[in-house]
């Protein structure tokens, strides 16, 4: 591999001139570059074989790559997901080969591979098992979703993490002192409050505080200042832009966050992730059907009001739209956090469905059958149903499911809200049930006494 694949000229962005050209070099990761750490373990034995490097913008995935051709001594060959094809992978198979024979490597690097498509991946899946190519994928996306099982059996996955501020601050101060790669020449002064907005709004993308510090460098000659301030960074750093991929991972993630927090009774976590899928681009409808989904499901008759509350706020937005309609969410996701939670329904439905699919031919009892017609009433269809209004606390006890499953109690109400309500319903229902077998226990020992003639 050339070094000229680590060489920059002056001419480039500050972050391609400043790209480490050793392990020490690299920003953060230390999880995975540290001593003895797995991925620097590997990489100077010369041993990764095929990995895939996870993780957000801007924390290291091709430097990683580039270092690890390097240590190896393999050819870098770039493939882009995007507007390469099979073609191309084609020639650089054959290219891979001529320098087997010579005994060179060859080192493929594929970044965004999330974008690989089927065939793609296919065609490149017996070359990496081979060992003809050692593959070095990079991805932001989570590979479970987006890699077929076959290939990404194939590969060691190591996950980037976003730089901290202090990895991100030393980076940026060491930008600001090399002078044959950096900034040096320019005796420039990064002001300490800058300097901490330029690391705290860069997201622990290494590159975006980078593009920004040299951004800076443009705003200060054009003022004539060799003092970088907080307005400069500012006006640097223009619109922060959010962290989300409507249909990848953070999807997934910051839905899931949004109902946890809820659940956990949390409404600061609730309006947080609320507002960042909003801010991130989500369509609110679907963050209303979620709330629709919690409110019956986490709370339930815990709280009656929530479902109805979450249904409104699903309306409100619907007829308002944004940014008025957003107000109706995030006080259906208040709502929800401060309610009291039962997942009794849940509970209870899940019960229901098993049973339901466990006993799919039991039949109706004769008394609550339906009767419409003659045939019908002289096979006992409706015999000895009790219409409830008839007794003096409209409730006849009687058995409402198949004999399979007479008693089976599917729901059973929780302590909380308004399901206390309905657990001292059921429970005065059951009582009243008992006292009626009594006395229809008692009235049958009378009858049979008189019977048989005895005194009673």
């Amino acid at each position: 591999m050339q070094d000229s694949l680590f060489a920059s000229p002056q001419s480039a962005p500050l972050a391609a001139r400043l790209r480490p050209r050793s392990l020490d070099e690299v920003a953060g990761q230390t999880h995975l570059l540290g001593p003895q750490m797995p991925l620097r373990v590997a990489i100077e034995r010369g041993e990764t074989g095929s990995i895939l490097l996870w993780g957000p913008p801007g924390t290291g995935k091709t430097t990683i790559a580039r270092l690890v051709a390097r240590h190896v001594k393999a050819e870098f060959v770039p493939f882009s997901a995007v507007t390469d094809g099979v073609p191309r992978l084609r020639e650089i198979v054959a290219e891979a080969e001529k320098r087997r024979v010579l005994g060179m490597r060859t080192v493929l690097f594929v970044d965004e591979i999330h974008r690989f498509n089927r065939g793609q991946q296919d065609a490149l899946l017996p070359h990496v098992e081979s060992g003809l190519l050692t593959l070095i994928g990079a991805t932001t996306e989570n590979p479970s979703f987006e890699l077929n099982g076959a290939l990404l059996s194939r590969l060691r996955v190591f996950v980037l993490q976003p730089l901290d501020t202090d990895a991100l601050g030393a980076l940026v101060d060491r930008a600001l002192v090399d002078r044959e790669r950096g900034l040096g020449a320019q005796q420039l002064t990064l002001m300490p409050d800058a300097r901490k907005l330029l690391v705290t709004e860069s997201d622990g993308d290494a590159r975006r505080a980078l593009t920004v510090l040299e951004a800076c460098t443009v705003l200060a000659a054009a003022a004539n200042t060799q003092e970088l301030t907080v307005a400069l960074v500012a006006q640097a750093l223009q619109t922060r832009m959010p962290s989300y991929d409507k249909s990848g991972e953070q999807h997934f993630n910051l839905i899931s966050a949004y109902h946890k927090a809820m659940r956990g009774s949390d409404p600061q976590g609730a309006l947080y992730w609320l507002a960042r899928m909003i801010e991130g681009g989500e369509d609110p409808l679907y963050i209303a059907r979620r709330t629709v989904r919690f409110a019956a499901e986490d709370i339930g008759l815990a709280d009656p009001r929530a479902l109805q509350l979450a249904i409104a706020a699903r309306d409100a937005y619907h007829f308002l739209g944004s940014p008025e309609g957003e107000l109706a969410l995030a006080e259906a996701a208040v709502y929800c956090a401060t309610a009291p939670k039962s997942n009794r329904i849940y509970v209870a439905w899940k019960a229901a469905l098993a049973a339901a699919q466990e006993t799919p031919a039991a039949g109706v009892p004769l008394h609550i059958r339906n009767a419409p017609t003659a045939l019908m009433k002289d096979l006992g269809y409706g015999e000895g149903y009790q219409y409830a209004h008839d007794a003096p606390e409209a409730y006849v006890p009687q058995e409402y499911l198949p004999d399979s499953l007479a008693g089976r109690a599917f729901y059973v109400p929780s302590d909380f809200g308004f399901e206390k309500d309905i657990a001292r319903r059921m429970t005065w229902w059951r009582e009243l049930a008992e006292r009626r077998e009594t006395e229809v226990r008692a009235g049958a020992g009378r009858r049979e006494s008189e019977r048989r003639g005895e005194d009673v």
